[in-house]
């Protein structure tokens, strides 16, 4: 038998690099991952969920329609804060009855009152509503925004520096976790109030946001810390952290460039859970009335009222609630969604 000479294997090895560049572009091809940023991936994940598409869309769909709550309620031709049941102007269109509950069915739903209207008083429902859900998602936005910069911020100090500055921040972080936040939401919100406001007079409803949002702030940004804290531990002994050190970066820099990019899933997940438990805790004090209070629209103010209602009129009830336990899951699923579509690992 003849050995190949070299000009064979030349040839070979020639023809042999297209077969291989083929094979390797088709392995390319199947996979579909080149070229793809880990922010493309998660969405091509998160778009396959059809859960979390839906809820997505629920989600905008609430945020939407309580931006467009003025635009709304004049299409309906009403506003929440009109008494159709008392209103002298609206006596040839009666709304209640003589015992002060309204007339028709569930509630007095008619095509002039959407969702009917409310007892006693005949506000609209469909009206009080739009405008609560606007006061409840916008509050709860802003609350929710600043508890997770606060968290972040020191979070990714304590973590990072270590030491000394660590150990303050933890027990400053302790420190407020020992306060039982629901009695103290309670208890406190009246004080905030007093102390700048003369009781004989109102309280002006940008005040009460302004204090509500103090209160939810200065007791509710530990768990964002704590979280974000150990994330950062973790991350701190990495070698491209290291390595970062070694080549001469600064702490606000290596914090910056590489920290932060690291630490977005962990938050962004955090946030989804955040907002819906804002949104229950604002109800919650208005219900207890200590947030909102008359005439402003708020969903906590609903429920309190509906309360009230519930043995001569429950289906007052019923829209509002409805739209608050849709709101809620749906943006919990929203929040499972979006953390699986962000952890490689996960099998959906």
């Amino acid at each position: 038998m003849t050995s190949p000479t070299k000009a064979e294997d030349s040839g070979s090895a020639v023809a042999l690099e297209p077969e291989l560049a083929s094979t390797s572009e088709t392995a390319k091809n199947k996979t579909g991952l080149e070229g793809r940023s880990p922010g493309r991936l998660m969405w091509q994940r998160f778009r396959r969920d059809r859960t979390g598409m839906i809820c997505a869309g629920v989600v905008i769909f609430f945020f939407v329609i309580s931006l467009l709550a003025p635009l709304l309620t004049a299409i309906s031709g009403t506003d929440p804060y009109t008494l159709y049941g008392q209103d002298p102007t609206y006596a040839d269109d009666p709304v209640l009855d003589d015992f002060g509950l309204p007339l028709g069915y569930f509630g007095g739903v008619s095509a002039e009152h959407w969702f009917g209207v409310e007892p006693q008083y005949g506000r609209d429902l469909f009206a009080m509503m739009m405008y609560g859900m606007r006061t409840s998602l916008y509050m709860a936005l802003g609350v929710s925004t600043l508890l997770t910069v606060t968290g972040v911020l020191v979070g990714v100090v304590g973590g990072y520096f270590g030491g000394r500055t660590d150990y303050w921040l933890g027990r400053v972080t302790d420190f407020f976790l020992s306060f039982p936040s629901q009695l103290f939401f309670i208890a406190f919100m009246p004080v905030v109030t007093a102390f700048f406001v003369d009781p004989q007079e109102e309280t002006p409803t940008y005040f009460r946001a302004l204090a509500i949002l103090i209160v939810l702030w200065v007791l509710g940004w530990m768990g964002m810390a704590r979280l974000v804290r150990s994330v950062v531990l973790a991350l701190r002994e990495r070698e491209f952290i290291e390595a970062a050190k070694v080549s001469g970066a600064s702490p606000a820099r290596i914090i910056r460039k590489e920290i932060l990019p690291n630490i977005v899933t962990p938050v962004l997940v955090q946030y989804t859970y955040q907002l819906p438990s804002t949104i229950l805790t604002i109800a919650f004090l208005s219900f207890a009335g200590v947030g909102f209070v008359e005439p402003t629209p708020d969903w906590g103010r609903l429920f309190a009222a509906g309360a009230q209602y519930t043995q001569q009129d429950p289906a007052f009830i019923f829209f509002p609630g409805v739209a608050l336990v849709i709101f809620i899951l749906c943006f919990n699923l929203l929040g499972d969604s979006v953390r699986d579509a962000f952890d490689p690992k996960s099998g959906r």
